[in-house]
């Protein structure tokens, strides 16, 4: 039942995530697109309520229960930021609003990257406050080892994800001598990103 919620929950914020940017961009009502982008927490509270009641109604805690708290954390930590960055897009594609991109180059990269993993640490955060509270709700020490896994593989890719960014700072990626490859305007998006 989880993993087909969890499923749900997922096409759920695409067709609400569609929907929000026809309604700002294509139907020219940006409020009722704002008003369905505004939804898409929604579906977490559901995700949320839903395992909580799975485990009060005696499910034993599994891989599932972990899978949400880990969906939910992510969606608290990058969630904004993906909605963000669609809308950019959907703005430029359907509306002639310049695109703006994250640097490429450089320090502001290396910041770009960090403010990314500063959201991987959210997620974290939140995935890990929620296995905790799912562990305290069960109180049987023999039956919560599945959500404790889950604890570890949260932060697990956390620090993965922290020695990735790490790199940018030490190995920063240098912009081209000869402006190849660099459209225009591309020192006022480096600009921008930071």
């Amino acid at each position: 039942m989880i993993v087909a919620l969890i499923i749900a929950c997922e096409i759920g914020f695409w067709v609400l995530l569609a929907a929000g940017l026809a309604f700002r961009y294509l139907l020219r009502m940006p409020r009722t697109g704002l008003a369905l982008l505004l939804c898409e927490p929604v579906l977490e509270v559901v995700l949320l309520v839903a395992t909580a009641w799975d485990l009060k109604n005696g499910a034993e805690p599994d891989w599932t229960h972990g899978l949400a708290a880990l969906y939910i954390g992510y969606t608290v930590g990058h969630g904004h930021r993906t909605v963000k960055w669609l809308d950019g897009h959907a703005a430029h594609r359907l509306d002639g609003r310049p695109l703006i991109r994250p640097p490429r180059y450089g320090p502001a990269r290396a910041r770009h990257e960090t403010k990314v993993w500063l959201g991987t640490l959210i997620a974290a955060a939140v995935a890990t406050a929620l296995l905790q509270l799912a562990i305290w709700y069960v109180g049987d020490p023999g039956r919560v080892t599945s959500l404790e896994s889950w604890r570890s593989t949260a932060w697990r890719a956390a620090g993965i994800h922290g020695l990735i960014t790490l790199t940018y700072w030490l190995w920063p990626k240098k912009a081209p001598r000869d402006g190849a490859g660099v459209g225009p305007g591309a020192a006022d998006r480096e600009r921008v990103g930071r």
